[in-house]
């Protein structure tokens, strides 16, 4: 343990103080100052505003999709995205079990359930082969789409989560989804700045789901976006964040039930400037996870959790993995860490382990169980990385 604490501290730019070096904060150097004193001197503070719609088009300039929808928090955004993809009161969505618990909420919020399945060693995101084994056991595909035999449920979509930053296979999850016709949504909360194939994630699901909270790569304070490739979708995206409403000079009219999901203009100004300076913290972080790799290849009993080889992440949070024979000594290394000044912390709680979600069907979650024994991250801010 003093050598895995060791090894952080060498990689580190600054010594630990009588503040520990936090898992991951946001770095403001460019116009966050100057653009939140614009929506404070104009008024301009709210749902309405020239940075919103800044904001949306510097992401699709960014990611490539053709249409961004800014929303209040990722949560939010995914919860549209599985609105949009079809998903309703009663239908099951596969989910990875090794997730953050907004994932499995976002599927609640729907009325409908969460399927939990395994994950992949090699990208810790869903396995696309072990999904596919299981649903030739579980699943009907019928001429209105895909059902479980053993509960008679729609199985509606699947959630592919890029865990850490790391993109999923999605050209063989897209495969899984097509041959079972399922809706393919990214969780890509953590996933700005990671390309898979030359692709930036957000563009192989029907729709995806963006996260600005601050411990994120860019923040806007809490945010959050919808991305996707098909217009319609979104255009409708954007009419059900802002509350359904039609247009009109001064009509206050809704055709539908609709969510006040919207971004405020505030925020959207902070995420202009940090989208501004996004190329610079992703070289930063990619530096920071170099010099742990170099490093952690001399350490005994721990592995530095590198990019899938068809990814460039943005290593948005790094891991570690301790060898299977060490995983008995995760507790004590993160205790060792924190009082070191190092904070770490282990993976999510698994969503099966959960009270409210314990009930769910699931299929054999071995290994994402052996992963969240053996991961511990520790600190992954873009400062870190000059």
């Amino acid at each position: 343990m003093q050598e895995v604490l060791a090894a952080i501290k060498s990689a580190l730019p600054v010594e630990p103080g009588s503040d520990s070096i936090a898992l991951h904060e946001p770095l403001f150097g460019g116009n966050e100052l100057a653009y939140t004193k614009e929506c404070l001197d104009t008024g301009w503070v709210s749902s309405v505003g020239k940075f919103v719609d800044r904001f949306e088009q510097q992401l699709v300039e960014y990611t490539g999709v053709k249409r961004a929808v800014a929303t209040v928090n990722g949560t939010a955004a995914l919860h549209v995205c599985l609105l949009l993809a079809g998903v309703r009161s009663g239908d099951e969505v596969l989910i990875p079990t090794l997730t953050f618990v907004a994932t499995a909420n976002a599927v609640t919020y729907c009325g409908a359930v969460p399927h939990l399945v395994d994950s992949d060693h090699k990208t810790l995101g869903i396995d696309p082969e072990k999904l596919e084994v299981y649903l030739r056991e579980r699943a009907v595909v019928r001429s209105d789409g895909c059902y479980n035999r053993e509960t008679g449920r729609p199985i509606r979509a699947v959630v592919a989560m890029h865990t850490f930053g790391h993109p999923v296979d999605l050209d063989a999850l897209a495969e899984v989804c097509g041959r079972f016709r399922l809706a393919l949504i990214e969780d890509a909360a953590e996933a700005l700045g990671s390309f898979y194939k030359g692709r930036h994630t957000g563009n192989h699901g029907l729709l995806s789901a963006l996260s600005f909270n601050g411990n994120k790569v860019v923040t806007t304070g809490g945010g959050g976006a919808i991305l996707t490739n098909d217009e319609e979708l979104g255009r409708l995206a954007k009419h059900l964040t802002t509350t359904a409403r039609v247009a009109h000079p001064w009509e206050l009219h809704h055709d539908q039930v609709g969510y006040n999901y919207r971004m405020p203009n505030l925020n959207a100004a902070l995420g202009c400037a940090q989208l501004e300076q996004l190329p610079g913290f992703i070289a930063q972080k990619r530096a920071l996870a170099n010099r742990y790799e170099m490093i952690f290849a001399a350490v005994r009993g721990v592995t530095f959790f590198a990019e899938p080889k068809e990814a460039k992440s943005n290593y948005w949070l790094n891991a570690l993995l301790l060898d299977r024979e060490h995983c008995d000594q995760r507790d004590n290394l993160l205790a060792h860490l924190n009082g070191g000044g190092i904070q770490a912390r282990p993976t999510w709680a698994l969503m099966h382990k959960l009270p409210m979600f314990g009930d769910c069907p699931r299929m054999d979650l071995s290994v994402a169980e052996e992963l969240a024994a053996r991961i511990v991250n520790i600190p992954s801010s873009a400062f870190l990385g000059a």
